[in-house]
């Protein structure tokens, strides 16, 4: 049981000294970026904070490296100082080592999805918000022409978006099915209710009856099947800054709508099943580090060299993956746990080569 405690520090404090180190490397690339955009209120007080906020994200999304990485650091440290061969000459059966590396594994695992979930999302989001309110010089402004959706035959923009979510300057066009405009509304807010229908505040409404354009006013007027409150903050960002939950969610009511969705249901089974990836990598860098003669045959750079190579081949390759299924049009679970089950064979097959 020491052993095995043993040996699972180890495995933190080299995903820790990882972590630390991609965060520095990707942290000063992110603020050098920042820096040319500084203008109006966004000074370098304010790129440093976006930064060090979009940073956890970054991280989150490079966790099988860091998983890979940090399990070869660890490991052949150990046995550089000839540790792995004392503990396996104490009669410490390789299964005991596998547990020994699962354990924390798994721990890893469940703080990366409650990651994903309740912690990056929301500090990217509130990185992107504040960012552009100082960039922009306006609260609330949703950039460019605004956020747009559509049903077939209903289109409905929002240009600003509240501190608090609450959807502003409204505009709301209705088609037939010829194609004609039957129905325009403008709308200053918008209550949002829990069975995503909207309650549009200050309404000004232009209806076809008869073949003519009537105008009319509203003080509220409800409007179904629209976004629901936990989507309204992700609205203006990019997919990959939505949590688990709201990405799934989302994808459903633009699926029911007859809108894309493929981007939104892809990622949330990249982000969804990505810890499964970190175990197959911590399991495929066990064999190439643990080996009892690992140590003796090569030096630590080497071995980080070769952590390094499969880092960039597991990106390389996942992206193959990803185009191919996305052309190919195969189940998105499946594309998105394929580099996983690759992973996980290749390690079972060195696994059983290795020297304990």
């Amino acid at each position: 049981m020491i052993l095995q405690r043993y040996i699972g520090v180890s495995l933190v404090k080299g995903w820790l000294l990882v972590l630390v180190v991609l965060g520095a490397v990707f942290g000063l690339i992110s603020f050098t970026e920042e820096l040319d955009r500084i203008e109006r209120g966004y000074n370098t007080l304010e790129v440093i904070r976006y930064t060090l906020l979009s940073l956890p994200n970054q991280l989150v999304s490079l966790a099988p490296v860091i998983a890979l990485l940090g399990t070869i650091m660890a490991l052949t440290s150990l046995d550089r100082h000839n540790e792995l061969t004392i503990i396996s000459c104490t009669g410490f059966p390789p299964t005991k080592l596998l547990l020994a590396v699962a354990v924390p594994t798994i721990m890893f695992m469940a703080v990366l999805w409650l990651c994903m979930e309740y912690i990056t999302p929301k500090l990217q989001q509130s990185a992107e918000q504040e960012r552009q309110s100082l960039r922009e010089g306006s609260e609330g402004w949703i950039r460019g022409s605004g956020v747009w959706s559509t049903d077939g035959r209903r289109y409905i923009q929002i240009r600003r978006m509240s501190k608090d979510n609450v959807p502003g300057l409204i505009s709301l066009f209705e088609f037939d099915e010829t194609g004609q405009l039957v129905r325009a509304l403008e709308a200053g807010t918008a209550r949002v209710n829990k069975d995503r229908s909207w309650i549009f505040e200050k309404v000004r409404e232009k209806k076809l009856v008869r073949g003519e354009l009537q105008s009319r006013g509203y003080e509220e007027l409800e409007i179904a099947n629209l976004w629901s409150s936990d989507e309204l903050p992700t609205l203006s960002l990019h997919w990959d800054s939505m949590n688990l939950s709201v990405l799934y969610r989302y994808s459903q009511y633009l699926a029911n709508n007859g809108q894309p969705m493929e981007k939104y249901l892809n990622t949330f089974w990249q982000k969804l099943l990505m810890p499964l990836t970190v175990f197959a990598m911590v399991l495929l860098a066990t064999p190439i580090s643990a080996s009892v003669t690992a140590g003796r045959d090569r030096s630590f750079g080497i071995s980080i060299g070769i952590g390094a190579l499969v880092g960039i081949m597991f990106y390389l390759g996942s992206q193959i993956i990803f185009s191919l299924g996305q052309l190919l049009q195969w189940s998105m679970p499946v594309v998105a746990i394929l580099p996983a089950v690759i992973i996980t064979v290749c390690a079972l097959l060195l696994l059983r080569r290795m020297h304990w």
